[in-house]
């Protein structure tokens, strides 16, 4: 444990991409195409981690919807709330029966004090994705979210985003889609900036899409 360790601010973002734009002529050529992105931020929270479970191998509009009809039933997304939720009620507002059971996980974790999101200000990243990871329901690329969207570590990573895969080989104009172990093996260059990177690549990501209409 150390002391608390900074997150990612909308001006310590802008040097980072600035940093690898000048290093890295991907990153520089997204810079002129796309210009920054969007300072994405998610809360530190309970609600937070459930939203990003049902954004597993979906879209994000299609768990949205689901996290806005989970929000009604369960006000205030406290683990406590959640978890007297009954599963049916959880399934009819669209949850898949995996997901419930890897929600109410979570929410029992935080409950019985396995979890603390509040101490995992002080740990290193991988101090993070060890205790996130040690939850039945949290899997590398949950946590990554976790710890890039809602604790906003400047070198955090996404490790099994389909969305950077795919950002990635268009930007690239690769014949295929990279694998996730080749994406990764990838954004070790940008280290210690992954997380701007990311958000470069999603930015990208979404920017074609949002030009095709």
């Amino acid at each position: 444990m150390t002391r608390a360790l900074p997150s990612l601010t909308r001006r310590s973002l802008d040097k980072a991409i600035h940093d690898l734009a000048s290093q890295d002529p991907l990153m520089n050529a997204l810079l002129s195409q796309f210009g920054m992105p969007p300072m994405w931020q998610r809360e530190q929270s309970f609600g937070t981690l459930v939203h990003i479970v049902l954004e597993q191998k979906v879209s994000l509009a299609s768990a949205r919807a689901v996290m806005q009809r989970v929000q009604e039933l369960c006000p205030g997304m406290s683990p406590e709330s959640f978890l007297q939720v009954s599963e049916q009620a959880l399934r009819e507002a669209g949850i898949s029966e995996r997901k419930v059971s890897y929600c109410r996980s979570i929410a029992a974790a935080l409950h019985d004090g396995e979890l603390d999101l509040k101490r995992l200000h002080r740990c290193s990243d991988e101090q993070v994705l060890q205790q996130l990871t040690a939850i039945r329901g949290i899997g590398p690329w949950t946590a990554g979210v976790y710890l890039l969207m809602a604790m906003r570590r400047p070198d955090a990573w996404a490790s099994g985003d389909r969305a950077l895969a795919v950002s990635l080989a268009e930007c690239e104009q690769m014949a295929q889609v990279p694998s996730y172990a080749e994406l990764d093996a990838r954004a070790e260059q940008w280290r210690p900036h992954r997380a701007a990177a990311a958000r470069m690549l999603w930015h990208a990501y979404l920017s074609r899409r949002a030009k095709q209409g």
